[in-house]
């Protein structure tokens, strides 16, 4: 975490056992800035609208926007920072992303997300499979990220 993000509430862990369809997070907020999208861009996606102003306002974005793929770390370190508090860790098994409207310097980043469902394994009892679906939004409540993960969550022990 940085200083542009404020911090969750701590929450308990979840185990699989734990969690039913319907049950809802929501992440702390991150407030992203023109240096983090350049930084980002710079070493992971250096298209030019995601560097330069003047290059960008003749593209669809009509300005400087993140890189879905920024707004997707985001998202990842905002659930790990207590937006999805599950025992184990957040262990991917698969999941489909979209971007909606581009990320812009200034949005303060948050999280809800919510389970689908709740699957125990039967091969392996001491784990399942959790499907949830988070939405990323800015402070004006524009959708930016949208998201539906497969999660490998244990048991309890």
């Amino acid at each position: 975490m940085n200083d542009t993000t404020l911090p969750a509430t701590a929450a308990p862990l979840r185990y699989l056992d734990d969690l039913h369809a319907g049950d809802s997070f929501t992440s702390a907020s991150h407030l992203l800035d023109e240096a983090q999208i350049r930084a980002f861009a710079l070493q992971f996606d250096p298209q030019p609208f995601h560097l330069d102003h003047e290059a960008a306002k003749s593209t669809l974005f009509g300005g400087l926007a993140a890189s879905g793929w920024h707004t997707a770390a985001l998202t990842m370190r905002l659930l790990v920072g207590g937006g999805l508090p599950l025992a184990g860790g957040i262990i991917g098994a698969g999941g489909e992303i979209s971007w909606p409207k581009p990320t812009r310097p200034g949005d303060m980043l948050r999280v809800i997300t919510q389970v689908v469902s709740v699957t125990p394994s039967r091969s392996r009892p001491e784990r399942g499979l959790v499907v949830v679906r988070s939405e990323t939004s800015n402070q004006h409540g524009d959708l930016l990220q949208r998201s539906v993960y497969r999660l490998v969550v244990p048991r309890k022990p």
